[in-house]
């Protein structure tokens, strides 16, 4: 498979929409002791109702390390894939490839460059190499060839687009020292339509309070589909999301999209503050250079952090009073998908949920001239 010199945009190719159809997700197998707490035992059960649930809509393939790969080939149904790869943890989203298409029925990734949501500046582990190194070995199993950026850090996590031009991200994000210190906001948006081919960036200021992502967006804000998101919210003045949920919703309601459309913003009420236990901390191995699970930190827990696939939406939710209201939301502005929850609690533990433990690769059409 070659690695590309040219750019996405001007060869044809666009990132689609997550609700647009796939032809698989990709997961990586948590295993990581200074992360998952027990040995990642707790959270490789929520692993395995996520890609059981996802594969009977569509194609699941679990990379996971040589020293898991029998426990997890046991655990997972026979209709899930299992392959080895080695990795540094469970953030396929974050790190593995993204995934572009064009008219012809040709896809094709892109590589970005992968430093732990902040490289030496803030990120979240050392060292994260073989995390860097998954987006290749994905193209090199769709048989598709990529684009890599050596110059250009971002994470999956930190855009949401909506197949027509337009992507969604946060200043909170993107313009961390930890990323791209060295460029422009005006670099950094050529850079994202480049290569996702789009023509608009839409930056929300922040993201969900205590993202230790620094305010990824696809846990704040989601396309439904174009012209249309849904957005973390809260009616709490005194929760410190409020604000941040408010200058979203502020922002979103004077922008328009990359055509010219006013968007429809859904609210969606964030579950009550999350807070580690004692037990769930002490759980978790005490290592130099990643971030500790301390007991009573606030965890980013949002209902916005699902993921869309073919014909379902796999939730997380959290045995809060508001996950109730969050599935009949969703089945509402998704009234041909069926709604899978899926009680996530060890996830958002490692720090993040559902959308980020999957990557989706799209499925390829031919487009009529």
């Amino acid at each position: 498979m070659k690695r590309l010199n040219t750019i996405p945009k001007e060869d044809g190719f666009r990132m689609p929409g997550e609700f647009e159809e796939h032809s698989g997700t990709y997961i990586i197998w948590p295993e990581r002791p200074d992360n998952w707490r027990l040995g990642g035992k707790p959270a490789q059960k929520v692993f395995v109702e996520v890609a059981n649930t996802i594969g009977k809509y569509e194609k699941v393939t679990v990379c996971v390390s040589k020293e898991q790969f029998s426990n997890a080939r046991t655990e997972l149904a026979p209709y899930v894939k299992v392959v080895e790869m080695s990795n540094n943890d469970s953030w396929i989203r974050d790190c593995g490839a993204t995934f572009v298409v064009n008219d012809k029925g040709e896809m094709r990734g892109v590589d970005w460059k992968f430093n732990s949501w902040g490289g030496l500046v803030d990120g979240l582990y050392f060292p994260w190499d073989q995390d860097d190194k998954v987006a290749q070995k994905m193209c090199e199993l769709e048989q598709v060839d990529s684009y890599r950026l050596n110059d250009f850090v971002l994470e999956g996590g930190s855009i949401h687009v909506d197949g027509e031009g337009t992507v969604m991200v946060t200043e909170e994000c993107l313009l961390s020292k930890g990323r791209n210190p060295e460029m422009t906001k005006e670099e950094i948006e050529k850079k994202l339509c480049d290569y996702l081919g789009c023509e608009k960036v839409l930056w929300l200021k922040e993201g969900i309070y205590n993202d230790e992502t620094n305010g990824h967006v696809d846990n704040m804000c989601n396309f439904v589909k174009p012209g249309e998101v849904v957005l973390a919210w809260t009616d709490d003045p005194t929760d410190p999301q409020y604000q941040r949920s408010h200058d979203a919703y502020q922002y979103l309601s004077n922008e328009t999209d990359a055509k010219g459309r006013k968007l429809v913003i859904h609210k969606l009420l964030t579950p009550t503050p999350i807070l580690i236990t004692k037990e769930e901390s002490e759980g978790v191995d005490s290592v130099e250079g990643t971030l500790p699970r301390e007991e009573g930190d606030r965890l980013a827990a949002s209902y916005v952090n699902y993921y869309t696939g073919n014909g379902f939406i796999a939730l997380p939710v959290f045995g809060d009073p508001h996950d109730q209201l969050a599935i009949e939301t969703l089945q509402k502005l998704y009234p041909d998908r069926k709604i899978e929850p899926i009680y996530a609690r060890e996830i958002l533990l490692g720090g993040g949920n559902i959308h980020c433990i999957t990557q989706q690769v799209p499925k390829v059409k031919v487009v009529d001239e």
